[in-house]
Formats: structure tokens, sequence, C-alpha cells
């Protein structure tokens, strides 16, 4: 089976080195350090799933899940935030920007792989029924 392929959007670098020491097992991990660089990514390539951060610099994720949810090539992408914005304020605007799942920080590596195949076993389903 293929491994899939994450693009993970954060503006720290330690985080960047986290996440593919906690993915890169399973997943081809793929970073981009600010929103205009994962929107010229999924230009060049679209991965199976996008995980950002909320607060990337001094942009937003939520403008990144507007942006994929507007694109019409894009709109289909299973989109994660994996983020330290805990609040249920904070949750629900990601909802309404158009994330799939609102994971907190810290996380459980386990749990965050678990969410991860969940994800991607859920937009499978879905594009198989809308075909």
């Amino acid at each position: 089976m293929r491994r899939l392929h994450i693009l993970f959007v954060d503006s720290d670098p330690h985080i960047h080195d986290k996440i593919k020491q906690a993915l890169g097992g399973e997943f081809t991990v793929q970073c981009a350090g600010s929103i205009a660089e994962a929107k010229q990514r999924l230009s060049v390539s679209q991965p199976d799933i996008v995980i950002s951060e909320v607060v990337v610099g001094e942009e937003s994720g939520l403008d990144l899940c507007r942006y994929v949810r507007g694109n019409p090539l894009l709109r289909h992408l299973p989109i994660m935030l994996l983020t330290s914005m805990a609040t249920l304020h904070d949750k629900v605007e990601g909802f309404q920007a158009g994330t799939d799942d609102y994971v907190v920080k810290p996380f459980d590596t386990y749990h965050l792989v678990a969410r991860i195949k969940l994800l991607a076993r859920i937009k499978r389903l879905e594009r198989r029924t809308t075909v």
C-alpha cells in the first residue's frame, strides 16, 4: 500500500523535526514554514492530507483552510489543525474555516497517527460515494 503524503505547515522548524520523527515511520512528511510556502507546494503537488498549526508566524492556518476549501482543485483535501489553541471558540472557528479535524498540542503520537488514518479513510469513502 502507498504511504500517505502529508503536508505539515508550521513556522517553527523544531516542530517540523518533531513531526517528521513522530510520523515519518508511517507517512511521507513534507514541511512548509509559512502559508505562502504551503500554497506554493499545493500548486505543484497535492498531498493526501494537510496538517497545519493555527498560528503560522504572522499568518493563520484558518486562512489556509479557507483557501483549500475555496479552490475547486483542492477542496477535497482532508485538513487537520494541530495547534495549541485549545478553547471551544478556537475549535469552532477552525471547523467554520473548513478543517476536518482539530487536535490540540501537546499530542500523543499514537493518537495523532490514528486520527490521520481515520481522516484519510473518511475522505476515501467520501470520494467513493461522490463518483
